[in-house]
């Protein structure tokens, strides 16, 4: 009876673990404060702490992937990761080849960022490759040049490449903060896009709603609103 009651027991054990489905999680690791590779070479930042709660409250296991910006999409409907949580506004172009959760972020303002308040925002402007703030740039008919990485766009208007860089606020503000009067928003802040949500495979509809209701969850108990507030500031828009 005692193996008996052994042997069932590991049995027992065998599939809970079995059960405990382990998902990668791709991020870009460049993007602060949404996320960024800290002093101990670990995915960090607000997307970090979020993703561990989400897959806590999904019963996941997570491990965290990092990724080139432009080729996030395709690593994802390769197989190559699971998700993308990495500061992805939710578009209506990028939901015809990927789904999206919920979004976890409001909309937020994208702003231009330049070393002179006079800056000409018609004339050359920086973006990241792929994002939707280098759509709207390419909109409104000024010169666009494209960077692979966010530290690349602000290097271009520091060196006279670029009249302004226009990206995220809240990635743009501890960077002009820290400039020392070097770096100055200039113009007027845009609205873009639907928030930031997860994304998925098409066709990984079962994971997606696990996300989709930890994120809801989050919402709901108002833990999503301290995690925002934590890393992006009192002012930040919340749920």
């Amino acid at each position: 009876m005692k193996k008996l009651a052994l042997t069932l027991g590991v049995l027992a054990l065998t599939a809970t673990a079995s059960m405990a489905q382990t998902v990668r999680m791709g991020t870009e690791g460049a993007y602060p404060p949404f996320n960024f590779i800290n002093d101990k070479g670990e995915v960090d930042g607000f997307e970090r702490e979020l993703g561990d709660e989400l897959c806590k409250r999904a019963e996941l296991t997570c491990e965290w992937v990092t990724t080139d910006w432009d080729s996030i999409i395709p690593n994802l409907t390769a197989g190559n990761y699971d998700t993308i949580i990495a500061g992805m506004s939710i578009t209506e172009e990028r939901a015809k080849v990927i789904s999206f959760t919920q979004n976890y972020t409001p909309p937020a303002a994208s702003a231009y960022v330049a070393t002179a308040g006079d800056a000409n925002l018609n004339a050359v402007i920086a973006a990241q490759t792929g994002t939707i703030q280098a759509g709207h740039v390419a909109e409104t008919g000024a010169t666009l040049v494209e960077f692979a990485t966010p530290d690349e766009t602000i290097a271009a208007v520091r060196n006279g490449e670029a009249d302004a860089v226009f990206a995220d606020k809240d990635f743009l503000a501890p960077i002009v903060a820290e400039s020392g009067g070097a770096l100055m928003f200039v113009g007027e802040d845009v609205l873009l896009g639907g928030g930031v949500g997860m994304g998925l495979r098409q066709s990984d509809t079962e994971l997606r709603g696990k996300f989709d209701a930890a994120i809801g969850t989050m919402k709901a108990d108002g833990t999503l609103n301290v995690l925002i507030e934590k890393w992006f500031g009192p002012e930040s828009p919340k749920f």
